[in-house]
């Protein structure tokens, strides 16, 4: 089973628009993918503002950073 994870973005960024749709696939497959908004949070914005969108593992805090591709979010769910 898949981990479950987060994504850090906002609304209106374009990126994240791009990541979330190339997860769908992993969702689709039983990834559980809890979208996270870093204009909700000061601490968030403070450490995703200029990365944004980025993958959060919760099990271990793991994170991938954008850009990033089906191949490498299959190695980093591994």
């Amino acid at each position: 089973m898949p981990p479950e994870c987060q994504l850090f973005g906002t609304l209106g960024c374009h990126l994240c628009e791009v990541a979330e749709a190339m997860l769908t696939e992993f969702v689709e497959h039983g990834l559980l993918v809890e979208l996270v908004d870093i204009a909700e949070d000061e601490s968030w914005f403070e450490a995703y503002s200029l990365r944004i969108p980025v993958l959060r593992r919760r099990d271990n805090g793991a994170e991938l950073a954008w850009p990033f591709d089906s191949e490498q979010v299959v190695a980093f769910l591994r």
